[in-house]
């Protein structure tokens, strides 16, 4: 699973840190990914920032 943020989308909320503090953080403000492929053990919480993301900026592949 590889997983990227629009950050042109991203309001900064910090949700996705909230639910997955593994694999999101705050970079100026805006959420980014701290890598681009997931580990098996954090797909689940990835794919439940991606839903749970107001703006929809969390793409998963």
């Amino acid at each position: 699973m590889k997983v990227s943020v629009d950050r042109e989308l991203c309001t900064g909320c910090g949700l996705c840190v909230d639910t997955c503090p593994d694999i999101f953080e705050l970079d100026s403000d805006l959420a980014r990914a701290k890598v681009e492929i997931v580990p098996e053990a954090a797909e689940e919480c990835v794919q439940q920032a991606a839903e749970d993301c107001p703006a929809s900026a969390i793409k998963v592949e």
